[in-house]
């Protein structure tokens, strides 16, 4: 779990009751000081950090900063703050982030290089690395920086109001998704209309897609273009996605239409286990083309249906991520697709009554 710790030495005093209220508020892991009374009064379901520069006889969790190897060597805690601003002090953090518990690393350069640095040093190791940010921005870079990200970040917000966002920005996820088997019912051949291939600015697994559907109460999986085609070479950041007028799914259970999507926009990537992720739209590509609208039923029932372009190399995911070509299909086929339990308006669920067809 990715956390954060708000850094109280620099917040004015006029602010400080308000925004360690807020930490207290919104669970905050901890709260940083160089001054032992600022952190007394917390509950004990908050890390109370004490950072000064000789170690102290202290009920907290003490850091003590750290600049050159032997004074490392020597440290009574298993916490050290670092200031990286050259390669020695790089490796310094790196040295630190392999062996100790809590390393706190401050980078005096804007790059985020030596960061990828020293969270490929301690990976596998037990400790946790903590980063400064600057502002909720950064924080967002740190927690994802190389896939991994920083274990947790140190920041001085401005006011409460900045605790509150950096708490959401942590809460952030994408849980996955319940997928079922639908059977297919029926396929038909629809003529021209116009269809859209999503390309984002990730590679998608192999098993993985994005869910879209002709209606909002079910969506098919449909697979990028990662596998091998004929007469292509592969593009493994894009989806054959489906007819301009279909819903995608979307993080925090939210849908466009394919239609609307735009460089920037988000879409949810999904694999055949229903882990999930956020993509960014890097192009949103519509052509004219044949196309095919396939009619699957799930289990309980529900009509799902996925109008696509009629052509061999488009392709959706069954069972165990099995990639199926869409011309090849016949009624009796299985598909993974996910029902919604609510209808939209605006993309956004609602419990309302809705009847598409």
């Amino acid at each position: 779990m990715k956390f954060a710790w708000i850094d109280l030495r620099t917040v004015p005093e006029a602010h400080r009751t308000a925004v360690v209220d807020a930490a207290v508020h919104s669970r905050v892991a901890g709260v940083v000081a160089d001054d032992p009374a600022l952190l007394d009064g917390l509950p004990p379901t908050i890390t109370r950090v004490l950072l000064v520069d000789s170690p102290l006889d202290s009920p907290h969790l003490v850091i003590t900063p750290v600049d050159d190897q032997d004074r490392l060597d020597r440290l009574p805690s298993r916490s050290a703050f670092v200031t990286v601003s050259d390669d020695r002090t790089l490796k310094l953090a790196c040295a630190a982030a392999e062996r100790l518990d809590h390393t706190v690393v401050h980078f005096t350069d804007p790059t985020k290089i030596p960061l990828e640095i020293v969270i490929a040093a301690a990976d596998g190791a037990p400790g946790k690395l903590i980063t400064v940010v600057h502002d909720l921005v950064e924080a967002a870079i740190v927690l994802e920086c190389l896939e991994h990200g920083s274990d947790g970040v140190l920041m001085a917000p401005a006011d409460a109001t900045e605790v509150f966002k950096l708490a959401r920005l942590l809460e952030a996820s994408s849980p996955p998704l319940s997928l079922t088997t639908l059977t297919v019912e029926s396929l038909t051949h629809n003529g021209l209309g116009d269809r859209v291939c999503v390309d984002t600015a990730s590679h998608f697994a192999e098993d993985e897609g994005i869910l879209v559907g002709s209606f909002s109460s079910g969506f098919v999986l449909c697979c990028s273009e990662t596998h091998p085609l004929p007469y292509m070479p592969t593009r493994p950041f894009r989806v054959n996605a489906g007819a301009l007028h279909s819903y995608v799914l979307g993080p925090a259970n939210r849908t466009n239409y394919l239609s609307e999507l735009r460089s920037g926009s988000k879409v949810l990537a999904v694999n055949a286990d229903g882990r999930t992720r956020e993509l960014t739209v890097g192009r949103a590509k519509l052509e004219s083309r044949p196309m095919l609208t396939i009619t699957a039923r799930s289990p309980e029932g529900v009509v799902v249906d996925l109008m696509v372009q009629d052509d061999w190399h488009v392709r959706v995911l069954g069972p165990g991520g099995k990639v199926l070509n869409v011309t090849e299909l016949r009624p009796g086929d299985e598909l993974l697709g996910h029902i919604a339990s609510e209808q939209r308006h605006v993309g956004l669920p609602i419990g309302e009554f809705c009847k598409e067809s």
